[in-house]
């Protein structure tokens, strides 16, 4: 079970607003690259600027707000004609750039580790790479959990909140990035045994 499999409702309700966007001449690739880019400054500045720990409120805010500019640029690709090469790219590349970046702050809460961090980040890169191979072995593009792009949103968003609200993580919190890795490596493991037993069940020609 993921966070994913709630999508299809999420977008029902974003539907009537992006047919406003499309109407107003807005592009999926226009809505992919500006999420990242807000993605990309946010967690910088977190991470560089050091703002009071309320400023960490401002990740579970826009963890929500990117899962509904995902959707929408989506939405724009599937429903409105605009699927492209250059956006199947985008798509993929600008997902894992933002995680990264959203997820670099955390490095500097006690009592994370910035190595444990880091191996979040990128187990977190290749879980998106291991889905997105999946139509290399004839499968479908695989978004299996249990700690997909939307589960990671969801506890980083949390984590967020709880860092904004001033409360201090207890020591045994210096195991829960290890535990992320651990369920963001079997969601690697998840990704490719399920494409390549789909690949698997598909008759031959």
């Amino acid at each position: 079970m993921s966070i994913y499999e709630l999508k299809p409702r999420f977008q029902a309700l974003l539907r009537p607003l992006v047919g406003r966007l499309h109407a107003a001449g807005a592009t999926a690739n226009q809505v992919t690259v500006a999420a990242c880019a807000v993605s990309v400054a946010l967690g910088l500045w977190l991470f560089f600027a050091a703002p009071p720990a309320a400023a960490f409120a401002l990740v579970p805010l826009w963890m929500l707000l990117r899962m509904a500019f995902n959707a929408v640029d989506g939405m724009l690709a599937r429903e409105h004609g605009q699927q492209s090469a250059l956006g199947a790219f985008l798509n993929e590349l600008t997902d894992v750039i933002s995680d990264a970046a959203l997820y670099l702050p955390f490095a500097l809460v006690a009592p994370f580790s910035p190595f444990w961090v880091g191996t979040v980040i990128v187990l977190a890169g290749m879980s998106e790479f291991a889905g997105a191979l999946g139509p290399t072995v004839g499968a479908s593009r695989r978004y299996d959990g249990p700690l997909g792009k939307s589960d990671r949103a969801f506890v980083f968003g949390a984590l967020g909140l709880y860092v904004a609200l001033g409360l201090p993580l207890p020591a045994w919190a210096s195991w829960l990035m290890p535990l992320l890795a651990a369920g963001v490596a079997w969601t690697i493991g998840n990704r490719i045994r399920r494409a390549l037993a789909e690949a698997g069940a598909k008759p031959s020609h």
